[in-house]
């Protein structure tokens, strides 16, 4: 987790060979592999009294106490990235993207034998989300100072800086917080449909009773909490976006006609149906809702032409130009999707699952995709995809696998957990100042953070290997949960 601003530049695009048929980097039985790791990630950041399924056996609990002093029961969640604070927005964003991988591919996750890791996972965050709304108009968003917290090097199961809890309300209006917490336990209700139906039920009643709070008593989360998000998690794009994904998933888990009226007649105002970005991620939700509901628009729901619209906009901007004419996304000279220099790979795992799923989705319609005139097919689409996957596992000037575990990759990943002996091998407690002797050290982590992907390379293929280097070394949940479903097409074979 560190400060950047999500409104993209636009870029012109290098020129890339013609794609033609991608060649397997690697085999099936690796993506596998990558697979599992991609969700073993969850484990390192899982905060609470660990569940007896927990996989990764070097973290412990941690945080046990959290919202203890403000009289509400906030243990549990996910920490971001590497520090050991727990933010809403971008927790309850990875369980969204998680949950729409699930609705997505169960099919291929069940095959790879992923769907309970998957489940276990998104369950963890949804309780989570659940209980931290203790009143219908009153939603817990935050656990931790950041400004503290980044003062000490500390391993989750140390830390004793200061927890303070932090919420949203009337009074204090968080409509992006809400809304996006209210799309994570919608969408999460149709991965859990017809395997828990009871628990499915909790999470839509719990998603309608936020999705009314944050639209009922609108604003931006960061106005209300000010410098306790900001500069770490401000909402730059506004709420309103969030609101158009929140009512997205609504919809989808329902297909219920006020929440499809509520789509069409506020489109413009909320800027769903007219809003072009080249961009998905935890701030800006506008592309990931214009996909969704392009699959409804393919399937002859009408009144949300304009969301399609704009879904198609968003592809042909992130292909390549030597398959769309009106592309907008800048590639390294490695290939690499590059849209920001801190945490680049979020931009390319989010916009490698949307490419995917939208190749999904014009192949089972058996539609083309018209970019200035040139007919882009589904199996296009998702060659630029896999693509931007072997990237990160490997396949890039500099040789390196991105993902940790997998492959050869850098050592020394800004994450407090991974860089500090775990207290299984380091029982002592580790200070808030003593951590930095590890923190400072040339040596490689001690302890293997199993599937996290780093922030990423810069716009020339390059990375520097080291701790203090969060912008490129730092990973985030949100990064890991858009990878999933497009390991899970590669793991299976999939031809489009």
């Amino acid at each position: 987790m560190k400060l950047f601003n999500s409104h993209i530049l636009v870029l012109a695009a290098l020129v890339w060979a013609s794609l033609g048929t991608v060649a397997l980097a690697f085999s099936r039985e690796e993506y596998a592999s990558a697979l599992d790791k991609s969700l073993l990630f969850f484990d390192v950041q899982r905060s609470g009294k660990l569940p007896k399924w927990q996989r990764l056996k070097w973290r412990g609990d941690s945080a046990l106490n959290d919202g203890r002093s403000s009289n509400v029961d906030l243990a549990g969640g996910y920490y971001d990235a590497g520090d050991n604070v727990k933010f809403g927005l971008p927790m309850a964003f990875s369980i969204a993207v998680l949950s729409w991988n699930s609705v997505e591919y169960r099919t291929n996750l069940r095959q790879t034998r992923q769907l309970g890791n998957m489940l276990n996972t998104i369950r963890w965050g949804t309780d989570y989300l659940m209980k931290a709304n203790t009143g219908p108009n009153e939603l817990w968003v935050q656990v931790g100072d950041p400004n503290t917290d980044h003062q000490c090097w500390q391993r989750p199961e140390d830390m004793d800086t200061p927890r303070p809890a932090y919420k949203v309300d009337a009074s204090r209006p968080g409509s992006d917080v809400a809304a996006e917490t209210a799309a994570a336990l919608a969408a999460a209700s149709i991965a859990f449909r017809y395997i828990d139906d009871v628990y499915a039920g909790r999470l839509i009643a719990a998603a309608r009773r936020i999705f009314a709070f944050a639209d009922r008593y609108r604003g931006k989360y960061s106005d209300a909490l000010g410098g306790v998000v900001c500069p770490f998690y401000c909402s730059y794009s506004g709420y309103q976006d969030e609101l158009v994904w929140g009512a997205s998933w609504l919809y989808k888990a329902t297909r219920e006609t006020s929440y499809l009226q509520y789509l069409i007649q506020n489109g413009n105002a909320l800027g769903g149906a007219t809003n072009s970005v080249n961009a998905f991620s935890w701030d800006n939700k506008y592309a990931g809702a214009q996909v969704l509901l392009a699959e409804s628009v393919l399937q002859g729901v009408k009144g949300l032409q304009g969301y399609k619209d704009r879904a198609d906009g968003f592809i042909c901007a992130v292909l390549p130009r030597s398959i769309s004419p009106r592309n907008q996304v800048q590639y390294t000279p490695g290939g690499m999707v590059f849209s920001m220099g801190q945490l680049s790979l979020q931009y390319v795992t989010t916009a490698s699952f949307l490419l995917t799923t939208y190749a999904k989705y014009l192949s089972a319609a058996r539609r083309t995709l018209d970019c200035g005139g040139r007919q882009v097919t589904p199996a296009e689409i998702f060659s630029v995809a896999h693509r931007q996957v072997d990237y990160i596992l490997g396949n890039n000037p500099r040789g390196l696998s991105y993902m940790i575990g997998f492959g050869k990759n850098p050592t020394r990943l800004h994450h407090r957990a991974a860089s500090l002996p775990s207290i299984r091998a380091y029982p002592q407690k580790i200070g808030c100042k003593q951590g930095f002797e590890w923190f400072n050290s040339r040596n490689p982590n001690p302890n293997v953070a199993e599937g996290a992907i780093v922030g990423g390379p810069d716009q020339n293929d390059n990375i520097n290997d080291d701790r203090n280097n969060y912008s490129q070394m730092e990973p985030a949940t949100y990064v890991n949960a858009a990878i999933v479903g497009v390991l899970t097409e590669l793991a299976v074979g999939r031809q489009y």
